[in-house]
């Protein structure tokens, strides 16, 4: 006996066989019962949804021999044929290899004809948007105005190809999408009524990698029955979809929680032996961490098939929520980047090099702990007495670090600077400029210009930089000066800090003014129009 594929073994052959699609069952369902039947219906919806499945059913109610009803009998002669497909009024035509205009004049030639035995002559067109411009010309006035005994039932996954005369003329309805636990739970039903053993993480791998579509999920159980000599178990499917071993997954998560990088980017070496997909990789550990991230929100919500619900709830604890959503949107951008990468290997530790580098909540140290900036040596630097001073190098040239604590020189008295007209007087570029705007004024004696520096621009104090700033100063003044940093000692706000709030004050009032203005609060009125705030800019007047 010839072996039936699961796709079409277990077709649904009633509506309530159906899986998922309740919006759409209901509408037919009211309809049928209630006699309101349309001529002329249009199923749309990616491949393996049930497009064809509910045409065929519906072909069926409308022919069962029991009468018109939304529960055929699928006993009687006009059922069981459908079933077959071999009843000779549903007439069903792939569009995709009968699309040309003179083959569907010839299908249309026998529409004024009454049926051979049913109640109505259906045709059921699949894939209609394949029909060619003529042959939808040649379709338009028989699906707008059919005899009484004519049903139409199109099924397409490209809508949008459909000349809109054809979209006016019939009733529409979506199939969405099935959900994972959907798709998992039928495969359930269906190893179960089959009597094959199964794991459950399989089925949840196998729903996932059916990508919404049914259809898809149980041609790869038919795969993976063949794959493991007839059991669908986790490790067979794994190897077969070429997926990750769930406790590398594990085991990476754990690592994350830890916050140690050596250790993490040690494990990602030794994965290299088992050859992975690292995009799917990145994958499954975003998917593990939307679970942690939903667990920590809804502590009551349910685990599934793929992680132990208590090992969850072990591990969540462990992240701060802030932790979770940078390492998600970290693996999501990483993963898209792997083809830019110089090989998904480097791609991968890259990536979760990043998830550590950049942790809000323990910045400094884990960027000291991946190679140390100066910014993040310099705000761990001791402060000096008094107000914290910091001198800088007096090596010129130097290597990057922070500025050394150092005894201020006594204040001297009058003779105060104007900063801003000195910067405008000195003649400087690149990260000295930078580093004389991110400071202001505080006072100077004894051959020293103190100033008070920025907390954002420590990284950039260096003894290169320092030292090229106490050189443009001396010219200014006319005397051999060196120059002494504070932190926190300036009252006054540097130039940097004052464009910088020039600028969010303009922008400010641009948003507010954007806000008031009436046309704008008109259309928000009318139309429920939404002010994105961030898309707001001052004009620029120069």
């Amino acid at each position: 006996m010839s072996y039936t594929v699961l796709a079409r073994k277990w077709r649904p052959r009633s509506f309530a066989e159906m899986t998922g699609q309740e919006h759409v069952l209901r509408a037919l369902t009211n309809a049928l019962d209630s006699g309101r039947l349309h001529h002329a219906f249009l199923f749309t919806g990616t491949r393996g949804v049930g497009k064809t499945s509910v045409a065929r059913i519906l072909a069926k109610c409308l022919n069962c021999e029991q009468g018109i009803s939304s529960r055929p009998c699928g006993e009687c002669a006009s059922c069981r044929e459908i079933d077959a497909g071999r009843n000779p009024d549903v007439l069903e035509v792939d569009a995709a290899s009968q699309s040309k205009v003179d083959e569907t004049r010839e299908l249309l030639d026998n529409v004024p004809y009454a049926p051979v035995r049913s109640r109505f002559k259906v045709y059921l067109i699949d894939e209609v948007h394949m029909l060619s411009a003529a042959s939808f010309n040649a379709l338009l006035k028989t699906l707008e105005e059919p005899p009484p005994h004519v049903k139409f039932l199109l099924a397409t996954t490209d809508p949008h190809k459909l000349p809109a005369t054809v979209l006016s003329r019939c009733l529409q309805f979506n199939l969405k999408n099935l959900s994972v636990s959907l798709i998992a739970a039928r495969l359930k039903f269906i190893l179960e009524a089959e009597q094959i053993g199964y794991e459950p993480a399989a089925l949840q791998l196998l729903a996932t990698a059916g990508d919404g579509s049914l259809r898809d999920a149980l041609s790869l159980l038919d795969q993976l029955l063949a794959f493991g000599g007839g059991k669908a178990d986790e490790a067979s499917a794994r190897a077969m979809l070429g997926t990750v071993d769930r406790e590398q997954v594990q085991r990476l998560a754990e690592l994350l929680a830890a916050g140690e990088l050596a250790p993490l980017l040690d494990y990602a070496q030794s994965l290299e032996d088992w050859s992975p997909d690292y995009e799917r990789m990145l994958l499954d550990l975003a998917g593990l961490l939307e679970r942690l991230a939903l667990l920590q929100a809804v502590p009551a919500q349910a685990g599934d098939e793929l992680y132990p619900l208590e090992w969850l709830r072990s591990l969540a604890p462990r992240f701060s929520a802030a932790d979770l959503q940078l390492y998600y949107q970290t693996a999501i951008i990483g993963r898209r980047d792997l083809q830019w990468a110089p090989d998904p290997r480097s791609g991968f530790r890259m990536t979760l090099l990043r998830m550590l580098a950049f942790r809000p909540a323990t910045g400094q140290a884990n960027l000291t702990a991946v190679g140390g900036t100066a910014t993040a040596a310099a705000a761990s630097a001791p402060m000096a007495p008094g107000g914290g001073a910091i001198a800088a190098p007096a090596a010129p040239g130097g290597p990057v670090a922070p500025v050394a604590p150092a005894v201020l020189a006594p204040a001297a008295t009058g003779d105060d600077l104007d900063w801003p007209s000195v910067l405008a007087s000195l003649d400087l570029t690149g990260m000295t400029k930078q580093l004389a705007h991110h400071c202001t004024y505080v006072g100077r004696g004894d051959g020293t210009v103190r100033l008070a520096l920025d907390e954002r621009a420590t990284g950039v104090a260096t003894a290169a930089q320092t030292d090229k700033l106490a050189q443009a100063l001396s010219a200014y003044l006319g005397q051999t000066v060196r120059v002494v940093f504070e932190r926190g000692g300036g009252e006054s706000v540097s130039p940097a800090r004052q464009r910088e709030l020039q600028a969010e004050s303009a922008q400010a009032t641009a948003r507010s003014g954007f806000g008031a203005d009436p046309a704008v609060q008109a259309l928000q009125r009318q139309f429920g129009a939404t002010i994105h705030a961030d898309s707001v800019r001052p004009l620029n007047k120069d």
